[in-house]
């Protein structure tokens, strides 16, 4: 028999008012501290006020709505990366700080949502897949701005672009959500302040203060 699930054309599409409401569902039982793995379609589709057939209308299974629910923020996130501009200013440092105020907001506002993926991640490979793309973009959108300050002369030529975006990018990205796993907030902004100087005078290779 032919699958009813149904299969958007377009990821610009807007979604229903059914998918809101499933979407919603699941990002109120994530935020009230239900773990992912263990919240069943009844109780999503309880949450949301919908039918099980309505479920399996717009999503396959659990695993794609999490994914269809992380598509605004991942989008998000790799559109700050790509808008960064390492040669808008000798500020650098100060102006990552900033940046990553912004990044850690993000994350910890979404942090069950993240955490769900993560946790998803580590045994479903169109997750893993997921996720990893996810951080893969960000690394190539940071490698591009090493190599582009490299080529006009501002990073020293005997950086390896590869595996300097790499460390930054995902050694980052675990900092960050260990972080947001043992600190109530109080330590975001000293956080962001690290983050921003190790790029800014390890990655880039600024001069030092």
């Amino acid at each position: 028999m032919a699958s009813t699930t149904r299969n958007r054309r377009d990821d610009s599409e807007q979604p229903t008012a059914t998918e809101v409401q499933l979407l919603a569902a699941v990002e109120r039982l994530l935020k009230t501290g239900h773990v992912f793995t263990e919240i069943s379609v009844r109780q999503i589709i309880e949450e949301a006020g919908v039918s099980r057939a309505s479920f399996y209308t717009h999503f396959r299974d659990k695993a794609q709505l999490l994914l269809r629910l992380s598509d605004s923020l991942r989008s998000r996130l790799l559109e700050m990366a790509r808008e960064w501009n390492p040669g808008a200013g000798e500020d650098g440092a100060d102006r990552y700080a900033k940046f990553f105020v912004e990044v850690i907001a993000i994350h910890r506002e979404n942090f069950a949502i993240l955490s769900a993926l993560r946790e998803l991640a580590s045994y479903d490979p169109t997750v893993r897949g997921f996720y990893t793309a996810d951080l893969e973009g960000f690394d190539e959108a940071v490698h591009k701005t090493l190599v582009a300050e490299q080529e006009a002369g501002r990073t020293p030529s005997d950086l390896d672009a590869v595996a300097s975006s790499r460390v930054i990018v995902w050694g980052g990205s675990q900092a960050i959500a260990r972080h947001i796993s043992v600190d109530d907030g109080s330590g975001d902004a000293a956080l962001a302040r690290e983050l921003g100087k190790i790029w800014w005078y390890g990655a880039y290779r600024r001069p030092g203060e």
